[in-house]
């Protein structure tokens, strides 16, 4: 009986044994797949990385770029401002001349045509005294 159930505890302990390794191995395989794994995760957050700072780099130089070109435009707008600033008050000094040469032109129309009405008066008054002059000699 003893021999009996000794041998039964030495067949259930071999069994025992084999499924441990068994286990054991299969914890191995697992164990070394999520080492794999883990250095797959590594390696890929490693080229995330990378790419994160390279598009931080590009956007950072995309950026100063920005920056220049803006101040440049800005610097642009205020040399434009300033050119239509000149050219408004150019605008209404020529205006301003052109009313007071357009004034000059109306007196000076109108003074000639005094003159030309006091030209024929006096033409008349020529004309009128040689009659007379003809007329007493």
């Amino acid at each position: 009986l003893i021999s009996s159930a000794t041998k039964s505890l030495r067949m259930e302990t071999e069994m025992l044994e084999k499924k441990l390794q068994e286990a054991q191995m299969k914890l191995a395989e697992k164990d070394g797949d999520k080492q794999k794994e883990i250095q797959s995760l590594k390696r890929l957050l490693s080229e995330l990385e990378f790419q994160l700072t390279m598009e931080k780099s590009n956007n950072e130089s995309f950026l100063d770029k920005l920056r220049k070109e803006m101040k440049h435009k800005s610097e642009e707008l205020e040399k434009l401002t300033q050119e239509k600033t000149q050219l408004i008050q150019s605008l209404s000094q020529v205006q301003e001349e052109n009313s007071v040469l357009q004034d000059t032109v109306r007196r000076e129309c109108e003074e000639r045509f005094e003159l030309t009405a006091a030209l024929g008066r006096a033409r008349e008054q020529v004309l009128e005294l040689r009659r007379l002059s003809g007329t007493l000699s």
